[in-house]
This record gives structure tokens, sequence and C-alpha cells, in this order.
């Protein structure tokens, strides 16, 4: 079905030549000689897109627009003017149009014009199938368990940004064929962290990665002054993916100085990462240095209701004894408060501000069917994600500290995978309910697709007993018990969970970002 075009022009007879080129390329051109005879046939046709004259006699090309803007606000229309004048542009962009050409035009740039605007998707489908075609050979010669630490930063990311540019393609296929990809590389990731994460824990390697408990001495401390206030905004359970489908909101306020990819310590839950974080130490060494401000699995009470200590005595450490404001935002009402409380808090050279939202959404969307048919799959997740932050007391805190000039970091504790493939395990009373990960005596698992610590002091974590160990799941697998099995199995197959061993969970953003003149 060929695309029609409406143009609307007082000297449409010298346009022939243009209107000739473009039904030669199979386009459809009905001409208009006035704005009120374009409203006219926008009444009677179906049009796919408009070229309109702004300087007409009568009705002006801006008058015609805005009356077009009210009756069809979806059509595309595209301004053509011989006047390079300023608020011409600026009135005709402000009433939405698709694009803007200064006549003289030529053919070719009538043609590119239609092609952004009419032909975007399908060019988009095209060429970014064919990018990921051309680079799926690569990136498969690329998966090894043997890579470093760089070359797994690297290729994390080039999935990444693949899955980001499949996003905005309707052919689901070729995004399937890159989900099992990413699987395939997941299975290497897993077998590379289970034989260097100990080596890299105990220091026994020099050559290891950014961990939980390293990134605030390496990415932020170095970066406080206490002259200057800063903003630190910790976004729990944010998977890479998700921290570059929020940037494009982000980038008209801030740009990004650096980007880190960090290691989420195992496990990657909560409860052990973000203490890890805010402390600078490994969980065994909280427990063992504030004994106060840990709580093991079985312990009753929030187990990071310490946060702010541990950061405290983490600063006085680092030899930084400065002011800090630290808040978690659970809800909305709490959030508007922390945001009418801003300025104030911009006399302290650090502000912390927790975010819980991307961690209920996760949970919520294993418990509420609604949410289950929102974030079904992993570009909707995003999707569901983007469209939070875009209403979120977050945006808002933002948009205000760049007014300000205030530099601020983004961060998290560890990221989710959707789990697919159940493992049976055993374990006793005791044993903790995440899906991820095991912790208790006498646990039981006969797969492959784990990683096993029979002695949790090996990479730092308590050992509430004597005959205490960890298990992790790998890949997209998850944990399951035996007893009503089947239940469990269909009850959690398909939900975003956290705390074993993934690139999802493990590698996750550290962002220091710095003010636009706005």
């Amino acid at each position: 079905m060929s695309t029609t075009i409406l143009w609307a022009d007082d000297e449409i007879d010298l346009l022939k030549p243009h209107i000739m080129f473009l039904q030669n390329k199979g386009y459809q051109i009905i001409p208009a000689v006035s704005g009120n005879e374009a409203i006219d046939i926008l009444r009677k046709e179906a049009i796919d897109i408009i070229f309109l004259d702004e300087n007409m006699p009568g009705l002006s090309g801006i008058e015609t627009l805005k009356n077009i803007k009210t009756t069809h606000p979806h059509t595309p229309v595209v301004m053509i003017t011989k006047s390079e004048e300023e608020h011409i542009m600026e009135d005709a962009i402000g009433s939405q149009i698709a694009d803007y050409l200064i006549k003289p035009v030529n053919p070719n740039q009538i043609l590119l014009c239609l092609k952004k605007n009419i032909d975007n998707q399908k060019i988009i489908t095209e060429k970014s199938t064919l990018g990921y075609q051309q680079a799926f050979r690569d990136i498969s010669h690329k998966i090894s368990d043997s890579m470093s630490i760089t070359e797994w930063e690297i290729l994390y990311k080039e999935l990444v940004y693949w899955e980001l540019e499949l996003d905005k393609i309707e052919d689901s296929s070729v995004g399937e064929i890159l989900y099992s990809q990413k699987a395939e590389a997941n299975l290497q990731f897993a077998k590379y962290i289970i034989k260097n994460y100990k080596d890299w824990i105990s220091g026994k390697e020099e050559d290891k990665p950014l961990f939980s408990h390293t990134i605030l001495k390496e990415k932020l401390f170095p970066n406080l002054n206490e002259n200057q206030s800063a903003f630190l905004f910790v976004v729990d359970n944010l998977r890479y993916d998700q921290w570059k489908a929020l940037l494009p909101l982000i980038h008209p306020y801030y740009r990004v100085d650096e980007e880190t990819l960090f290691y989420s310590i195992l496990p990657t839950a909560t409860h052990y990462a973000r203490n890890s974080i805010f402390s600078g130490l490994m969980p065994s060494e909280i427990e063992k240095k504030y004994p106060q401000y840990w709580l093991n699995e079985n312990d009753e009470g929030s187990k990071n209701q310490f946060e702010q200590p541990l950061l405290e005595e983490y600063l006085k450490r680092y030899g930084k004894n400065y002011k800090i404001s630290f808040s978690k935002i659970l809800n909305m009402d709490f959030g508007k408060k922390v945001l009418d409380n801003i300025h104030s808090m911009l006399r302290n050279p650090l502000n912390v501000v927790v975010i819980n939202f991307v961690d209920m959404l996760s949970h919520a969307r294993t418990d509420v069917d609604i949410i289950r048919e929102l974030a079904n799959d992993e570009k909707s997740y995003r999707k569901v994600t983007q469209t939070w932050f875009s209403n979120s007391i977050m945006l808002d805190m933002i948009k205000f500290l760049a007014s300000k000039k205030i530099p601020i970091y983004i961060t998290t504790d560890h990221g989710t995978i959707k789990i697919e493939k159940p493992i049976k395990i055993i374990g006793d009373r005791e044993t903790n309910s995440n899906l991820r990960y095991k912790v208790g005596r006498n646990l039981d698992c006969k797969s492959k697709d784990i990683f096993e610590i029979r002695h949790p002091e090996e990479i730092y974590l308590p050992k509430e007993t004597l005959t205490s160990s960890f298990v992790f799941a790998t890949g997209n697998s998850f944990l399951a018990y035996p007893n009503n099995y089947n239940y469990y199995v269909n009850y959690y197959k398909n939900t975003f969970q956290h705390g074993g061993i993934s690139m999802e969970e493990m590698m996750v953003p550290f962002v220091k970002l710095s003010p636009k003149y706005i």
C-alpha cells in the first residue's frame, strides 16, 4: 500500500518535478494550494504525512499546523519555509512538527525526510536485524569462561546494547535468539565466577573486579568535598539494561562522566550486597567488627536497618568525618517529604537516597497477576521501569539538583534474572526461602548448575552454625524443594529473582554524572 502525501503550497505548480520524482518512487501526492484547502482534504482523505509551506496567503502555515494538530494530532507534518528566522522555527517546533526543511529543497532531501518519518520502523527493523545477525557470530566466538574481567564487561555491554536495539523492532524472533545467546553466555559466566570468586574475595588475585565492598572507596569517596554537596542514589535491584533504559530521561539534565560495571558480592541480595556497599566490608567482617549492626538469615527484624551507621563508620575509617543525610524512599508519601526537604540537604557534603521501587516491582511481579501481565518479559520489564522513572520523585530530585549544579552518582546493590529452570534441593526447616541461594545445614543438591560453598568463611560470609553452607543457583535456574514441587515451580517460573550467579545479578552499574548548564 503506497504512502499518501498531502502537499500544501501556494506555488504547487512549481513543485511538479519534485512530485513526479516522488510518484516514480511509489508515493501518492495530493496537492493543495492553501491552508484551508489542505484542511478540507484532511476531512475527506486518509493522509499519511503532510508537507506544509510556512508562508502561504490567507491561512498561514503555522495557523494551518495548529488546526491540523487539533484534528489529526498523530499525522506527521513537515514544515517547509524560505525563512531561517529563529522564531518561526521555534513556533513550528513548539507545534510538534515531524521535520523542518528550508527552501529550496531537493528531491533527495524530501525522500530522506519521508524515510525518516514514514519508513522509519521498517528501516530500523531491517538495520537492527541485519546488525545483530552480523554480530551474532562474533559474540558466539567470544563467549568463553577463559575471558578476562574486561572482556566479560565488554561482552555484557554488547549484549545489553543489542537488547535495547532489538526492543525497537516488532519481530520478537530475533530477540528470542539473543535471549538464548545471553543464556549461553551466562553458563560460561557462571563457570568463570566459580573458578575465580574465592581467590578474588580472599585477595589471592591482584587482577580482580571492583566489588560491592570496594566500589564507594574507589569511585565515590575520592570525589567528595566538604565544600560541595553530592548525592548518591542507590536504586535497589537496578540492572545494567534498566539503567541504560533510564539514561535518555536523565540526559537532558546530566551528562555521564564515568560509567563503571562492578560485581555484586554473593549472595546477590540486598541483605548482603547493600550492607557491604555501605560498610566497605564483607558480611563476616561486618558481623565481627560491628555485631550490633548485623542480623543473620534467621534473626528477626529488617536486615538493612543499620546502613546509615555503617556508612558513617566507613567514612570515618576513610578520614572523611562528614555530616550526611540518609533517606530510604519506600513509598510516594515519604518521597515527597524527602523532595520537600532537599534544600536543607544541600548543606551536607554527602546525601544518600535509597530507592526501593524496582525491588518492589520485582517482588510484585511474582505475587500480583496484573504486574505479571505488565512486565511479562525482559522488554516490558524495562518499559515498566522506565514508565515509573518518568513519573518518579527520583527524577524530580534529579531535575532540581541539575538546576543547582549538584553532582550526582547512581548505583545499585544487585540485579535480577528471569528464572526458568528448577533445581531440586533438600534442606532443613531453618533454610532460608530465597530461590537463587540457600543457606543452612544439611543442604543436598545433585545439580551441576550450582556453586556450593561448604565453608562460608572462605568467601567472608557469616557461619551461623558449624555445618552451615551456601548454595548458589547459576544461569536462569532456581532452587525448589521436593514438597509441592510442581505447584512451587509453576508459581515461580518466569519471575525475576536475585541472589545467585548471572551477569544480570552480578555486573551492575556505578555512574558519575555532572549537571548540564540548562
